[in-house]
C-alpha cells in the first residue's frame, strides 16, 4: 500500500486478535489512508526555494517602506501543540527573521517576527518539530487573516 508522495506504508496485524490489516472507512476497504502526513516531514525544510524568494521579495518591499499587504507565503505549525505561523516576509538584512501572523494557541494571535533558525529547533510536547503545511494556499491578504484571527481567537485556515 502506498501513501502520499510515494511513501510506502506497511500494515501489520495485531498479535492475538483477528481482523483485517486493510484500512477501512465506513466498512469499506480503501486503498490509501486519507490525510496521512508521513514520516518524511521530519526532514522537510521550513520553506521551499520559491517560498524563500517570495518572502525575501516581500521583505525588501517592507524594508523600503512600501505599504504592502502581501498574501501569506507559508504556513508553519506544530502538529502537537496548536501553534501556527503565517509568514509573509523575510528580513533581507539577515535572511532569518520572518514577519507574519503568529498564533501561539492562547487565543491572542498577533503580527510579529520570529527567527526561522529558532523555529527549526522547536519541538512540541510529543517531540514533533515545526513543519510546513504542504497544501496551504493563501486566499486573502495578511491583514484579512489578522482581522479574522483576532476576531476568532485563532487562525482559522
Amino acid at each position: 500500500m502506498y501513501g502520499f508522495d510515494g511513501l510506502r506504508l506497511r500494515a501489520y496485524p495485531r498479535k492475538h486478535t483477528s481482523g483485517s490489516v486493510v484500512p477501512r472507512f465506513r466498512g469499506k476497504a480503501i486503498s490509501c489512508i486519507l490525510g496521512f502526513v508521513g514520516f518524511l516531514t521530519m526532514t522537510q525544510t521550513l520553506t521551499t526555494t520559491d517560498q524563500r524568494a517570495q518572502l525575501l521579495a516581500n521583505g525588501v518591499a517592507r524594508a523600503a517602506g512600501q505599504g504592502i499587504d502581501p498574501l501569506p507565503v507559508v504556513r508553519l505549525f506544530t502538529p502537537d501543540a496548536h501553534v501556527t505561523w503565517l509568514l509573509a516576509a523575510l528580513d533581507p538584512a539577515d535572511g532569518d527573521t520572518a514577519w507574519g501572523l503568529i498564533d501561539l494557541g492562547i487565543g491572542m494571535p498577533e503580527l510579529g517576527t520570529v527567527k526561522l533558525s529558532e523555529l527549526a529547533a522547536i519541538v512540541g510536547p510529543l517531540q514533533k518539530p515545526v513543519i510546513r503545511d504542504l497544501y496551504f494556499r493563501a486566499s486573502r491578504p495578511l491583514s484579512e487573516y489578522v482581522r479574522l484571527a483576532q476576531r476568532d481567537g485563532s487562525i482559522s485556515d
